[in-house]
């Protein structure tokens, strides 16, 4: 039954890093036959002026071409940043994009996911409706979420019994799922399965700024 209402083009996920957006949208692509096409908004900030805008157009075609696809786009506020705040290279990608959003049809074949920890740093007119319009928050997990992201990453391991993880989960600490991820692996290779000391490491790194990659 037709209801009248065009459905969205586009939809940006946001939160804090390790919330699980880029995992979303991995998971999409494999529940759907839909062709998937990664791009990260910092590829898009070329050294040559015009390449960012030449790629996306490039983008778009040759999502149209293999539809029905889908456009992931991570990182989003590389280029999509308020104009008054960036650069006229990121500005020119910036309009490009707007461009290609407004040169597609929402019923037709080709989606735009994108993502982005700073939300607030994105021009309003990249995410009025008719664009990317569909917001989709991914906060820090709760402690509900905690446990079971644990016991997804533990499932595996030989936890002797006197092994307990309620400490770490109901501490008073941002841990993003990533950083749950990391603790599990830290303490698994570690010589005892020390989680507590594991989160202290992670924690450290994560407050001297080193990538989630490396935190281990």
């Amino acid at each position: 039954m037709s209801t009248g209402i065009k459905p969205p083009k586009g939809v940006v996920l946001y939160g804090p890093p390790g919330t699980g957006k880029t995992l979303l949208a991995k998971a999409v692509a494999k529940q759907t036959s839909a062709t998937v096409l990664r791009v990260a908004g910092s590829e898009l900030t070329q050294k040559y002026l015009g390449d960012g805008p030449k790629l996306l157009r490039e983008l778009f075609r040759v999502a149209e071409e293999h539809g029905p696809s889908i456009l992931f786009t991570d990182e989003i506020d590389t280029i999509g940043t308020k104009r008054y705040d960036s650069n006229s290279e990121i500005q020119r990608t910036m309009l490009e994009l707007l461009n290609q959003l407004d040169g597609f049809d929402s019923t037709g074949d080709v989606k735009v996911i994108t993502a982005t920890n700073r939300r607030e740093t994105l021009d309003p007119a990249l995410i009025r409706p008719g664009r990317i319009d569909r917001k989709i928050e991914f906060p820090l997990p709760d402690e509900k979420t905690k446990k079971r992201i644990f016991q997804i990453h533990t499932r595996r391991m030989p936890l002797a019994d006197d092994v307990t993880l309620h400490d770490v989960i109901t501490a008073k600490d941002d841990l993003s799922g990533a950083d749950i991820k990391a603790i599990c692996t830290k303490a698994a290779t570690a010589p005892s399965l020390d989680f507590k000391k594991s989160k202290e490491n992670v924690l450290c790194k994560k407050q001297e700024g080193t990538p989630e990659g490396l935190y281990l």
